[in-house]
């Protein structure tokens, strides 16, 4: 039985990877560190804003303070804020979807980016009322590709009652390797949108190409 649906946030409703590259990319050149397009698809794509500057700083073997790093993250939320400014950021297919399902079984996301973030995409396009549910960065001790985030999400969509909802009546929609890896590892069915990654990389019960490809009775599927 289908319980609910917890969906990453960029790469699967947002596009806006090419956004964060841009303001990571223009933040670090503020520090002389040149980021190239490949690194950070290859190497710093599955991290959140904290994660991406401390993995910059080991690869580089910069010793960045916490409150360094804290600062950047700032600089990059603000840099990231004007960029996407006067952009619609949803993939093709991702407004339908989410109205469309969200009529049948409550929503969530379990994202790795900032919730100030999440909730300007999600109030821009009139989406914020269809998820019950928000967890983003520093809402878990860890993040992906740990369990933590929809292991949060769960919980969350249980609330207080006595018929708490279990992982496995939860399907997690996503677009990486890591968060795959972080939805099974909480116990969630899994369903992943190649839109970054090809789909020989994508190991989940079901592999589409596109949001459109998805409703309710597929999901529902995942779950019987």
């Amino acid at each position: 039985m289908l319980r609910a649906i917890v969906f990453d946030f960029d790469g699967v409703i947002a596009n806006s990877e090419p956004l964060h590259y841009q303001a990571f990319q223009d933040v670090l050149a503020d520090s002389g560190i040149e980021l190239s397009q490949d690194d950070y698809y290859s190497r710093y794509l599955g991290y959140d804003d904290v994660g991406v500057f401390n993995a910059v700083a080991a690869d580089r073997g910069l010793g960045w303070a916490v409150d360094e790093v804290a600062t950047l993250v700032r600089r990059k939320a603000a840099r990231l804020a004007l960029i996407e400014r006067d952009s619609s950021m949803l993939f093709p297919g991702a407004d339908a979807l989410i109205r469309r399902v969200a009529a049948s079984c409550p929503l969530a996301i379990a994202s790795g980016a900032l919730r100030a973030e999440i909730r300007r995409v999600l109030d821009r396009e009139q989406l914020t009322g269809c998820f019950a549910v928000i967890v983003a960065a520093g809402d878990t001790p860890a993040s992906k590709p740990a369990p933590d985030p929809y292991r949060r999400a769960v919980q969350l969509l249980s609330g207080s009652g006595d018929d708490a909802v279990r992982p496995d009546e939860c399907v997690a929609v996503e677009d990486s390797p890591w968060g795959l890896e972080s939805a099974r590892a909480a116990g969630l069915r899994t369903v992943a949108v190649a839109h970054t990654y090809a789909r020989s990389e994508l190991d989940a019960d079901l592999v589409v190409s596109s949001l459109a490809e998805l409703d309710v009775s597929v999901l529902q599927r995942l779950c019987s």
